[in-house]
């Protein structure tokens, strides 16, 4: 029973990371940056939720309030691509890492000016309370993330595989010149996955929110999430997710059967080895080019 639990807690906070690392994977296929405020859009996107739900901010429902926060991180998605990232078309990648690190700091400190740094709750119809079966005690939260992410990703896969936005999005991902030769508008294109990638933030912030307090610093589940993504490797959607639950899982099991502290570190060790032994990551698809 108490395998299960943990178990289960694992892979609930494995979904958030592995949405979180979605939206790495996502950006980096598309424009071959990293965005390394990623976990800062989660962050962001649980507190303008809570801000629009909450009985001492505005008050919304919460199904009300969802369509509207969906909306506010796509267009800060697509504004954020279209304003200040096609600014540094031509530069180094080097140059975009470090704008989206100095845009997480931003990030920080404006909702810790609106919201304050004191940690918050959502409130959220996902917090269900426990379940309790014997000695075993499952949090509502957690099976409600699982489904939900579980629901996410068969949306995700049915959007790329049978939407003209979703293949477009797939063909400028694989080869932008030769999606442009063929009509398609790579830039916009670009700003979509900004904004799909600032949606899929926001879902994972809710979710993450649903499980317990959130504060500014909330946004550095995105070097977790980060870790996840290589472990997965880069360039795999599915690979994203299955390195987030992988850490996920490895976080609770640790600081149950390991020493105090390995379970910080636990994720980080495992990202070293899947570095030294299979660097695309475990769940890449190595495809070789014949020129």
């Amino acid at each position: 029973m108490e395998v299960l639990q943990l178990l289960i807690s694992g892979m609930a906070n494995g979904c958030v990371y592995g949405l979180v690392a979605l939206g790495f994977v996502l950006i980096y296929k598309a424009t071959e940056a990293v965005n390394f405020a990623q976990g800062d859009f989660m962050m962001l996107g649980a507190f303008v939720t809570l801000g629009l739900v909450n009985p001492e901010f505005m008050g919304l429902n919460f199904w009300v309030a969802l369509p509207i926060v969906f909306v506010i991180m796509g267009v800060f998605g697509y504004l954020l691509d279209l304003v200040v990232l096609r600014a540094l078309f031509g530069q180094n990648q080097v140059a975009v890492i470090i704008l989206t690190i100095a845009l997480g700091f931003i990030l920080r400190f404006v909702a810790g000016l609106i919201w304050g740094h004191e940690p918050l709750s959502l409130h959220s119809p996902l917090a269900l309370g426990d379940l309790r079966m014997g000695t075993l005690v499952l949090g509502m939260a957690d099976v409600a993330i699982i489904i939900v992410t579980f629901l996410l990703t068969l949306f995700l896969w049915q959007f790329f595989q049978r939407t003209k936005v979703g293949l477009a999005m797939q063909a400028a991902s694989q080869n932008q010149m030769a999606a442009y030769y063929m009509g398609i508008p790579v830039k916009r294109v670009q700003g979509f996955v900004w904004a799909l990638a600032g949606i899929v933030a926001a879902i994972a912030g809710i979710l993450y929110a649903s499980k317990g307090a959130i504060d500014p610093n909330a946004g550095f589940i995105g070097i977790k999430a980060f870790a996840a993504a290589v472990i997965g490797g880069f360039g795999s959607l599915p690979g994203a997710l299955m390195g987030g639950l992988i850490v996920g899982i490895i976080e609770p099991f640790a600081a149950r059967y390991l020493p105090a502290g390995w379970s910080q570190i636990a994720p980080y060790a495992l990202l070293i080895g899947v570095l030294l032994f299979r660097p695309h990551g475990l769940f890449a698809q190595v495809r070789v080019k014949k020129v």
